[in-house]
């Protein structure tokens, strides 16, 4: 009897490791490509895209390709996804989140290509079912938004005539229907291959999507490239660790960028990989977003399982962890990570001290299923009924992100944001806001351009929703946006009504906002008492 740790491999892989030129060459015109990654650079494969740019400007090749991708990829500077946002090159995006890619924004913004934008777990499930082989994806999540065939269909800009979902009626409920795709090329990025092509990710601070991607590609029969830091030999890697097993990878590219995020080289605090010590961060700058985050935090429950998106929502768990509260509730992040203190600005979709770290499409079963139970969320617009847009702004595209996922299942939602935007200038001084300038435009208008949240959808599953800015709180009413609070110092009509584009509902006198969100020492907060888990969830 063999050993089996004697055995042979039973697979020659002396061509497993080209160079980012020879892996990008493989690429055919026409093809779909998925490329991976979580959040800005997180996980992203920095080395073959931009391989992949270079092939294009020495010989005009490969052309006509449709880019997947599930997240922003990008850093505001070029990196990531922008590398191949050119005209000619690529024919269509296929992706939730934009804005961390403006090379990509101008040319969707411009309609040189065409391009569609779906909820990020829509695509990240979707790649499950192509390498099941099953039909398609059928999902709930986007009904009544602008991913909806009924509004926009998804669609970013003119040029872009068709969306890629069906509305489906089963069982006497609507539907969308998500028909299966081919994926022609994957695109990865990891930690570390073994000469048999099992991938490890153990300096990753996500695991995202990627064994899904390599699945998916598999099952299509295209070909599966993977980014890594550096080879290892046999046996190095154990089992347990593998997240990409062998059997499913073609080709593996040694990558020298080395980072986690556009601004984390390496965390190990991040990465899962080493027991959890204090978490210790600077509290954030006593400003008009701390007034927010506070005012949205008390609406926490013992108990609760959370999400915060990115933007404004973000600092409720750092003021949770300056109020001694962060471990009374279980944050997520849409990526795959639980617990922890999530990261901000361009570290988001990580954290600081997570509990477990889960794979992405794993992570949306538990989103859409209606699992949360608090959603802290950013908003580019609110309309009169209470709809909510952050898929466009300004008239450059951003997409939805995991927005739509998290918004429209969790038990309480508190979107957070200023009343108005462009050169906004308050101070907090003495328990008062004082607004020195006011922004140049409303974010409160009469109606949005792009659905991501349905007021009508979460008023019909009992949701319970605020809109908490720096100056007001409303709450979402059968009969649209409620004004409920203002902050101390603000004159109702001056500053709030007057720079609204609609008159809220007001059933009485608005309250005033405790004056402890106004003051620069931690206020007392605490989470509300546990909730009963045994109704029924929206």
């Amino acid at each position: 009897m063999i050993p089996l740790d004697a055995a042979p491999s039973g697979r020659d892989r002396t061509d497993l490791h080209l160079s980012p030129e020879a892996a990008v060459a493989l690429v055919p015109s026409g093809a779909t490509v998925a490329v991976g990654g979580t959040g800005s650079l997180l996980q992203v494969p920095e080395t073959l895209l931009a391989a992949l740019e270079q092939r294009w400007e020495d010989g005009g090749s490969p052309s006509g390709l449709t880019v997947v991708h599930v997240m922003g990829l990008g850093d505001h500077e070029g990196r990531g996804v922008d590398h191949v946002a050119i005209p000619g090159l690529v024919r269509r995006f296929v992706g939730s989140h934009f804005v961390l890619s403006p090379r990509e924004q101008g040319v969707i913004a411009r309609d040189e290509v065409e391009a569609v934008g779906l909820p990020a777990g829509t695509i990240s499930l979707l790649y499950r079912e192509i390498a099941a082989g099953r039909p398609g994806l059928l999902t709930d999540i986007g009904l009544g938004t602008f991913v909806d065939p009924r509004r926009q269909w998804g669609r970013m800009n003119e040029r872009t005539t068709t969306g890629l979902s069906e509305l489906v009626t089963l069982g006497g409920q609507e539907w969308l229907f998500y028909p299966r795709f081919g994926v022609d090329i994957a695109l990865l990025r990891a930690t570390e291959a073994d000469v048999d092509g099992n991938i490890g990710m153990d300096d990753e601070a996500a695991f995202g999507d990627n064994l899904a991607i390599a699945q998916a590609t598999h099952a299509s029969g295209g070909l599966v490239l993977v980014e890594v830091k550096r080879l290892v030999d046999r046996g190095e890697i154990p089992a347990n660790r593998v997240r990409i097993p062998g059997p499913l990878v073609d080709h593996v590219v040694l990558t020298d960028y080395p980072n986690q995020t556009p601004i984390t080289v390496a965390d190990p605090r991040r990465t899962g990989t080493l027991p959890n010590r204090p978490t210790e961060v600077e509290p954030l700058p006593f400003d008009e977003r701390k007034v927010v985050a506070r005012r949205a935090a008390i609406e926490l429950h013992e108990g609760d399982l959370a999400n915060l998106g990115v933007g404004m929502a973000n600092g409720i768990s750092y003021v949770a962890l300056e109020e001694g509260f962060l471990d009374r509730f279980t944050l997520t992040v849409e990526q795959g990570v639980f617990g922890g203190l999530p990261g901000v600005g361009l570290d988001s979709g990580t954290a600081i001290n997570p509990s477990a770290i889960v794979d992405m499409p794993s992570q949306f079963d538990l989103y859409d299923g209606g699992a949360l139970d608090f959603a802290g969320l950013a908003y580019a617009e609110i309309d009169r009924h209470g709809n909510v847009n952050v898929a466009t702004a300004g008239g450059k595209p951003i997409g939805p992100g995991g927005f739509i996922d998290i918004s429209q299942k969790a038990r309480t939602v508190v979107f957070c944001g200023t009343l108005r935007g462009g050169g906004l200038d308050v101070g907090v001084t003495a328990g008062r806001l004082v607004i020195a300038k006011d922004g140049r435009y409303p974010k409160f208008v009469d109606e949005v351009s792009h659905i991501c949240f349905s007021a009508e959808r979460a008023h019909a599953q009992g949701q319970q929703v605020l809109y908490v800015t720096e100056r007001a709180v409303f709450r979402l009413s059968a009969e649209g946006v409620e004004l409920v609070e203002i902050a101390p110092g603000v004159d109702l009509r001056r500053d709030v009504l007057d720079q609204m584009g609609f008159v809220p509902l007001m059933r009485s006198e608005p309250s005033l906002m405790d004056s402890r969100f106004f003051r620069p020492e931690p206020a007392g907060l605490k989470p509300r008492p546990r909730r009963d888990k045994t109704t029924e969830r929206p």
